[in-house]
């Protein structure tokens, strides 16, 4: 009978049965979700176009990372014995004081190792080799002093600062002022005549670098510094604060000697010798004031011009105080 054979090969194996078997009936099928819509190009693995929008990805967050570095501000390396004798003198926050070992000792080496031992600054003893490398082949007489980037305070801290004082507040702005020694000699005076603060822009002008700092004769540690991404903008906050926006001009509209605003909430901005005050800065300060000049010098550099003036609304302010003597 068919199907009944013995012989090798006519008996079927189990399990290998042709035709129906137990199963799903096709139910599992029906009970499996969709894909749903297709993603776009960007977003299938492998494909070309997902391909190069993560190299745009990447090429974006390079360009960031450098936009960064590029924007921090960099710290600095003090080369030479006199220099690096003032910065100490004037209490430069330094990191380390680099020695070159078997440099020549004079007494400003002697000094310069005794202040910053005094200042607890790490005194490093290096090769000449390495002084060499650091000073990236400038004259360094063996002695080298690492300074870190100037912490500023945001124009909002300025602001506090100043409208938190017992007195009016005074903040001193400078508008393209690119010499350092200008501007430590403007934080000094500012210090010395009781302003709250100078206000920075943070491009094209001078930062608290360590010459700037020697200049101020160390009063960059007592005044704050803030540097405003966009000075018109920052000026415009502070007059809706309640400031006045004077700036100093040759041709301003008032004298000094008749300048009645010094003793109210007042921001004096001044800018560099020569150009002055830029277009936008002019026409967002509520008045100017000019110095009265009686030799043929026709104008003050900025650090002389803000001594002049802060000296002037002190003394103003002084007067007007019921407490003044």
């Amino acid at each position: 009978m068919a199907g009944n054979s013995r012989r090798r090969g006519a008996m079927r194996k189990p399990g290998t049965k042709k035709g129906a078997v137990s199963g799903s009936g096709g139910q599992k099928s029906k009970g499996l979700r969709g894909r749903g819509a297709t993603p776009p190009a960007e977003m299938r693995t492998g494909h070309p176009a997902a391909r190069r929008a993560a190299r745009d990805d990447a090429r974006s967050e390079a360009a960031a990372r450098t936009r960064r570095r590029t924007d921090a501000e960099p710290g600095e390396t003090v080369l030479g014995r006199n220099p690096v004798l003032e910065c100490l003198r004037a209490r430069v926050p330094a990191t380390a004081l680099h020695v070159a070992v078997g440099v020549a000792n004079d007494d400003r080496v002697s000094e310069s190792v005794r202040l910053a031992a005094d200042a607890g600054i790490s005194v490093l003893e290096v090769p000449r080799g390495e002084l060499d490398r650091l000073a990236g082949g400038a004259l360094h007489q063996g002695l080298a002093l690492q300074v870190p980037p100037y912490s500023y305070a945001h124009p909002d801290e300025l602001l506090d600062a100043a409208r938190g004082s017992d007195s009016a507040p005074l903040v001193v702005a400078l508008d393209g002022v690119t010499d350092p020694r200008n501007l430590g000699a403007v934080v000094r005076s500012a210090t010395a005549f009781g302003a709250h603060g100078v206000l920075l822009p943070q491009r094209r002008a001078a930062g608290v670098t360590a010459v700037a700092w020697r200049t101020s004769a160390g009063t960059a540690a007592q005044l704050p510094v803030s540097r405003a991404t966009n000075l018109v903008r920052t000026l415009k906050d502070f007059a809706a604060a309640g400031l006045m926006i004077v700036g100093l001009e040759a041709d301003g509209s008032m004298p000094l000697d008749s300048f009645e605003l010094a003793t109210g909430p007042l921001v004096l901005v001044l800018g560099a010798e020569g150009r002055g005050l830029s277009r936008l800065v002019r026409e967002t300060c509520d008045a100017t004031v000019s110095i009265p000049m009686a030799g043929p010098a026709e104008s003050l550099n900025a650090s002389v011009a803000a001594g002049v003036v802060l000296a002037e609304v002190a003394r103003l302010r002084r007067t007007a105080s019921p407490h003044s003597p």
